[in-house]
């Protein structure tokens, strides 16, 4: 994979392969990853289309009656029903629409503001850097999941503020990633010629720091989203989160953990799915690492 033979004109060329194509060919090779990715992806679409397959009869509407209480897992029903008759297997696949937009929606905010924030702290020092340190210091001090829940409290339950609140905490970990980073970096060359010849530093943030700490960014993102889908099940087994009757894995759980010995299926579907998505994130997650790490080569 580190060579193709091209001819040109008769001449037989060696073309190298692309950094991205190389990252690709090693992750490729990594089975657990690639079936991690394959599940994401069949999530994603499954809950993009979701709606399209209720018009078109495939699944049952998640807020309607459709069969009798309480019905076990058949043929019918794969997941059974809940206690209004309301088709499960539809219920989880709409439940997973929300832990994904909190999953991705909460990392992508969390991981821009530590890009910055982290940046910002590693180059330019000083009083801005410590600063920066003391408030995360600060934070880091609580527990995540306390904070999330006072969080809740005072903003209130619903998606948007699951999100703003996740957000607010998810930079924490990345500024501190992302400074570490930057502050090994502004010992390099290429960084002190940019700044001899009289780059600034939002210059030398754009072209340098941010292109290099990429790797450790998608890394730590795609790593990151299965936290933020813990949390938000978290808050939402805690009733914090997303209030009845919109779906949501957490929400499901906690509201059915007491009939558990009676009617087991309906704890289990939406519990089962949750560690199967989290487990396909975290691997694909490690075979991104191995994928992008630049000390592999292949």
């Amino acid at each position: 994979m580190t060579a193709s033979v091209t001819t040109v004109g008769g001449v037989k060329r060696a073309r190298r392969a692309s950094a991205l194509q190389k990252s690709w060919f090693r992750f490729t090779r990594r089975r657990a990853a690639v079936a991690g990715l394959a599940f994401i992806l069949f999530e994603i679409v499954l809950t993009l289309t979701a709606p399209l397959l209720v018009k078109a009869g495939i699944l049952y509407d998640p807020y309607a009656f459709v069969a009798p209480s309480y019905q076990p897992p058949s043929r019918e029903y794969l997941f059974g029903t809940d206690e209004f008759g309301r088709d499960m297997m539809s219920r989880v696949i709409f439940g997973a629409r929300v832990s994904y937009a909190v999953g991705i929606g909460a990392v992508f905010i969390g991981t821009a503001l530590g890009l910055i924030i982290g940046s910002m702290a590693g180059l330019i020092g000083d009083w801005v850097d410590y600063l920066i340190m003391r408030v995360t210091d600060v934070l880091c001090a609580v527990p995540t999941l306390l904070l999330y829940i006072l969080l809740m409290i005072a903003l209130g339950g619903g998606l948007v503020n699951i999100i703003v609140a996740m957000s607010i905490t998810g930079w924490i970990g990345m500024a501190r990633l992302v400074r570490g980073h930057v502050l090994s970096l502004k010992q390099t060359d290429f960084v002190r010629a940019a700044r001899a010849m009289g780059a600034t530093s939002n210059q030398i943030i754009n072209s340098h720091m941010l292109r290099n700490s990429m790797t450790l960014v998608i890394i730590s993102a795609a790593l990151g989203v299965p936290g933020a889908m813990l949390g938000e099940a978290g808050l939402s087994f805690l009733g914090l989160g997303i209030s009845p009757p919109t779906p949501s894995w957490g929400q499901m759980i906690g509201t059915y953990q007491a009939s558990i010995q009676a009617w087991p299926w309906l704890v289990a579907a939406p519990a089962i799915v949750l560690a199967i998505t989290m487990l396909a994130w975290i691997l694909m997650g490690d075979g991104l690492r191995d994928a992008l790490d630049p000390n592999i080569r292949i």
